[in-house]
Parts: C-alpha cells; structure tokens; sequence
C-alpha cells in the first residue's frame, strides 16, 4: 500500500460523527496532497408517502443538501485541498456509497463517521459496518 492517498471520498450528514469524519478527512487529503469528495446522500427512507410523492418536497429537501456541501466544500478549499467535489446521490447511505459512488469516482480510501450505539443497535449493524464490509477499498472509521 502507498503511504499517500490521492482521492478521498468522506461521508457526511448533519451528525456529529459525520462532523468527525470530515474534519478527519481534511487533515488526510492536505497531508496527502489528496483530492476530496464530500459525498451525502439524500434518503427516500425519512419521507413519508406523501413527501415522496411531492415533487416540491424532494427538490426542497435536495436544495437543502446542495446548500449544505457548499458550505463543506467552501471549508474544504479554504482548508487548502486544491481539488474538491460535492456528489449527492439518493437511497440507502451505504448501498450507494458503495455501489454507486465508489465505482463512479474510484476514490482510494473511505472515509465515515459512526455513532456509537448502544443496545439492540449493535446487534442489527450500522452503515458504517456495512461500508466497511463492503467496500472495495480501504475505509477509515471515525469516531465522534
């Protein structure tokens, strides 16, 4: 394995891991001199019928996130990564990051946050699990 990672890929939503994730992300793509791709997923799950079916809904809650990777890819560029990218895609988090997002852009290490879960969350798995025993790459987990 190379000791510098040239492509980046880092996972994020509003959660306090995801935070820890990125801010995890910016430190390896600037040491590496890495591009970084700030990936967040819009998804379906947390709609009801109702909102999934409102077209108005869907492109508001999209704008939403479109707005908030401004805000992370702005941190990133004045953090000095010369090559940042926002990608959105819609689903489960960690099917699409790993079916989707990682062929597209075949970045060379994975970058996510996980929640610390107590209880029957453990038994049944997270994304951050999923991710890891899927990918095709190597994936760091960050810690909050």
């Amino acid at each position: 394995m190379a000791d510098d990672f040239k492509k980046i890929l880092v996972g994020v939503d509003d959660s306090e891991d995801a935070l820890a994730a990125f801010q995890y992300a910016l430190h390896r793509a600037r040491v590496d001199g890495a591009d970084l791709i700030i990936a967040s997923i819009l998804e379906s799950d947390d709609m009801n019928i109702y909102q999934a079916l409102t077209k108005d809904y869907v492109h508001g809650e999209r704008a939403a996130l479109e707005e908030h990777l401004r805000h992370y890819v702005k941190l990133a560029e004045d953090a000095g990564i010369k090559n940042v990218r926002a990608v959105i895609d819609e689903g489960d988090p960690g099917v699409q990051i790993v079916k989707n997002l990682i062929p597209k852009y075949k970045p060379d290490l994975l970058i996510i946050g996980a929640a610390d879960k107590k209880g029957i969350g453990l038994t049944f798995g997270s994304q951050a699990a999923y991710m890891a025993k899927h990918a095709r790459i190597s994936v760091l987990v960050v810690r909050d």
